[in-house]
């Protein structure tokens, strides 16, 4: 996967929206059901990884801010 095939994470949560209501709508096949469960798993790594590296940007912030203020 390049850099540029990888969604947001806004665009990751609302197609894993959009899998979350294809799947309860019942209205799919099983072979369309195991592309979505692999396609949600691939979104949810995205927005995991997001959030884990948006939580060390803010650490990392919060340390400088507070380093700044000390000096």
């Amino acid at each position: 996967m390049k850099m540029s095939d990888i969604p947001t994470y806004s665009e990751a949560f609302d197609e894993l929206q959009q899998i979350v209501s294809e799947i309860e709508s019942g209205e799919i096949s099983v072979d369309q059901l195991s592309e979505k469960v692999k396609r949600a798993t691939l979104l949810i790594r995205v927005c995991k990884q997001k959030l884990v590296t948006t939580e060390e940007d803010v650490t990392r912030l919060l340390k400088d801010l507070e380093n700044s203020a000390s000096d």
